[in-house]
């Protein structure tokens, strides 16, 4: 039987770490966004360290479905060659099953979500996961762009290696309080108060790339108002997302009248545009869409979003509460 992750590329990475450490075959697919999202960055590792590993080979590069033959596992050290959190994920996972030490080596820190949970002890435990920053940037965005506005998002996790956001909107002149932080379950969380604020553009590129790469679609919607230009760079991540997160973001910026440079690993933004209303497509991507809607708040007449459903990917009940804010 075949496991199917849907939309989720992080269960597919970290399952195939799971999954190399096991001493039977599976295959392990997804919907067709997954199966057009590269693999070979963790085939590689993880065929290092004794796992068997097939794919649909296109050119360089390995793509779901992957069959997984999994067993005894030698211990590796390896130095990621892109700042990733599910590649590293998925070698510590297939480390805890193979003899010895396995050792992950970062130019540049990743997410260490996977860290803290493998420093706890192994036994039962209640676990105490904390909002998402990543999808309460959507909210804190709107909250920024509209005028006279006033927001506070609680309990949402403020770990370090996920703050690329806050920091990115503090230098382009945010109004943004991070309140009554506290640690639980080896995670921080605050309480994050929001006010409606003029912007500025700024250069965006090197370390803080991999702690703001999910964000990077409403921090264009950010520039699209902001006074002076914005570049961002180094983000050529973007282009194996759910989609080319840098070509659909700026084809559907423009649409509503955003003045949007795309590059080749970013883009520039010149600011502020009066965005007007438009059909735009989500091209499936759940961050694009809920940028999208964030970006329809503030246009001019009515903003249709073509394909919303995968924003239930990573935000169930978006809906609901854009409406609960609006109102």
């Amino acid at each position: 039987e075949t496991l199917n992750v849907g939309n989720s590329g992080t269960t597919i990475r970290l399952m195939a770490g799971i999954l190399s450490g096991q001493p039977f075959t599976t295959q392990i697919t997804g919907d067709e966004s997954i199966q057009r999202r590269p693999m070979r960055r963790i085939v590689d590792p993880l065929r290092e360290m004794g796992a068997s590993i097939e794919g649909r080979v296109e050119g360089n590069n390995i793509y779901a479905p992957l069959k997984i033959s999994g067993g005894e596992l030698s211990p590796l050290e390896y130095e990621l060659p892109v700042a990733s959190a599910q590649v590293k994920s998925a070698i510590l996972l297939a480390g805890l099953f193979a003899r010895g030490e396995t050792m992950v080596i970062e130019k540049n820190p990743a997410r260490d979500h996977t860290e803290r949970m493998l420093s706890r002890e192994f036994c039962g435990a209640d676990i105490d996961i904390p909002g998402d920053l990543s999808s309460a940037s959507f909210f804190m965005v709107a909250a920024l762009l509209i005028p006279n506005s006033e927001l506070l998002v609680r309990k949402v996790g403020v770990n370090p290696t996920r703050t690329g956001i806050i920091d990115v909107l503090h230098r382009m002149g945010a109004d943004l309080q991070v309140k009554d932080e506290e640690i639980i379950s080896d995670e921080p969380r605050a309480n994050i108060l929001v006010r409606s604020s003029k912007l500025k553009g700024i250069k965006i590129s090197g370390e803080i790339i991999p702690r703001i790469i999910d964000e990077i679609p409403i921090i264009a919607v950010a520039a699209t108002q902001a006074e002076g230009t914005t570049e961002i760079r180094g983000a050529e991540e973007l282009r194996i997302k759910e989609s080319d997160r840098i070509s659909t973001i700026s084809s559907e910026l423009k649409k509503m009248g955003a003045v949007v440079k795309e590059l080749e690993d970013g883009m520039v933004i010149k600011g502020p545009s009066a965005l007007k209303g438009a059909t735009v497509k989500s091209y499936g991507d759940h961050r694009v869409a809920m940028a999208l809607a964030m970006a329809g708040l503030i246009a001019e007449g009515e903003t249709i979003i073509e394909d919303t459903a995968c924003i239930e990917t990573s935000f169930p009940g978006f809906e609901k509460i854009l409406n609960q804010i609006k109102s």
